[in-house]
C-alpha cells in the first residue's frame, strides 16, 4: 500500500488507515479480544500503518487492544488517540482542561504500551476551555516527547485557525463521505490553505454506502445507529438513491460499492486518508482493495454531478448528542 503525507506536517501514513472504534464501542457488542487483535494485526500485514483509537472507546479498552496488537511493530506504525470527554465517557460531557489532557495522555501511554503518542487529537471542541489552552498543552506534551503531532476532530473553521496559530495541526479528523459532504463547504478549503491533513471517519457512511444495508436492516440494541435520525427506517428507505449510485459505479469498475466510496475519497485530495473500520476479515480485505481502484477525473465529475441531484434525508445526530457536533 502506498503512503501519504498528512498535509505539510511531515507525518507519513498508509493511504488508508484503520478505525479501531467498532471493535469495542458503538456498533453492538465488543469483538472478543483474540479476534480484535487478529484483525488489527492483519490490517498491518496488508500494509496499513495508521491506526485510530480513543480514550472514549470503552474507557481505555480499545487503546489496550491496539497496544497489545501492535506492541511488536510499534516503531513501524502511527497510532492516533484522542482526549476531550469527561471521565472518558461521551455521555458525561466535555473536558479539555489542561490537567485532564495530561491525565488522558498518561493513561493512553500506559494502555498503548508506548512512550509516545504519534497523533493526539482533541476529540471535540470544549466551549469552556479556550482552544489556545488546549493547543498549548499539547505543544508542551510535544516538547516533552510524549506526543509527536497535534490534531482536532469535528472542529469548526475558527477553532482550527486559533489552535493552529499556537501549535500547528497535522490533521483534522471529521466525518466525510458521499453520505456526508458538509466539509466540502468550508473545512476542506481551510485545510488546504493551512497545510493540514484530513482524516475522514465513517468514510462508508456508517455502513450505508456498502450496499449491505436497507430499510429493513435491524441493528443490535446497543448499536448507536438506532438513535441517529439518518438511520431511521424511513430515512434509510428515502436515501437508497445514493446506494444505487455507488452500486452502478462499482459495476462499471469491477469493484464493490464500499471500494468506490473509499476510492472517491482517495481521489479527492492527496492529503486525505480515510479510516474505515470493520470487525470482519472479509470487509478488511475489501476495504484495503479500494487502494487499487482508480477513478478518473471524468468519473469524479460524473459522480459529483449525480451526488448534487440526490437530496439525503435525516440529520446526522439527534439534538441530545449536541456535544458531537462540530464547533
Amino acid at each position: 500500500m502506498k503512503t501519504r503525507q498528512l498535509g505539510t506536517s511531515g507525518l507519513e501514513v498508509s493511504e488508508l488507515g484503520f478505525g479501531c472504534m467498532g471493535l469495542s464501542h458503538g456498533y453492538g457488542p465488543a469483538t472478543n479480544e483474540k479476534d480484535a487483535i487478529a484483525i488489527i494485526q492483519q490490517a498491518y500485514e496488508w500494509g496499513i500503518t495508521f491506526f485510530d483509537t480513543a480514550e472514549v472507546y470503552g474507557q481505555g479498552a480499545n487503546e489496550q487492544l491496539v497496544g497489545k496488537a501492535l506492541h511488536n511493530v510499534r516503531d513501524k506504525v502511527v497510532i492516533a488517540t484522542k482526549f476531550g470527554f469527561k471521565n472518558g465517557r461521551n455521555t458525561d460531557g466535555l473536558n479539555s482542561r489542561p490537567e485532564r489532557i495530561r491525565q488522558v495522555a498518561e493513561n493512553s501511554l500506559r494502555y498503548l504500551q508506548t512512550d509516545y503518542i504519534d497523533l493526539f487529537y482533541q476529540h471535540r471542541v470544549d466551549p469552556d476551555v479556550p482552544v489556545e489552552d488546549v493547543a498549548g498543552t499539547v505543544k508542551d506534551l510535544i516538547a516533552e516527547g510524549k506526543v509527536k503531532y497535534f490534531g482536532m476532530s469535528e472542529a469548526g473553521v475558527q477553532s482550527i485557525r486559533r489552535a493552529h496559530a499556537v501549535q500547528p495541526l497535522a490533521a483534522l479528523q471529521s466525518e466525510y463521505s458521499m453520505f456526508w459532504r458538509e466539509p466540502e463547504k468550508e473545512i476542506i478549503p481551510l485545510l488546504e490553505e493551512l497545510g493540514i491533513g484530513f482524516v475522514p471517519f465513517s468514510p462508508l457512511g456508517k455502513g450505508f454506502l456498502t450496499g449491505k444495508m436497507n430499510a429493513d436492516t435491524e441493528f443490535d440494541k446497543t448499536d448507536w445507529r438506532n438513535v441517529l435520525p439518518r438511520f431511521s427506517k424511513e430515512n434509510r428507505e428515502a436515501n437508497e438513491a445514493i446506494v444505487d449510485l455507488v452500486t452502478k459505479i462499482a459495476a462499471e469498475h469491477n469493484a464493490t460499492p464500499a471500494q468506490i466510496a473509499l476510492a472517491w475519497l482517495l481521489a479527492k485530495k492527496p492529503w486525505i486518508v480515510p479510516i474505515p473500520g470493520t470487525t470482519k476479515m472479509t470487509r478488511l480485505e475489501e476495504n484495503t482493495g479500494s487502494a487499487n481502484v482508480t477513478l478518473s477525473n471524468a468519473d469524479l465529475v460524473n459522480i459529483n454531478k449525480a451526488l448534487e441531484n440526490i437530496r439525503l434525508q435525516g440529520e446526522r445526530y439527534p439534538a441530545s448528542l449536541a456535544d458531537l457536533q462540530g464547533r
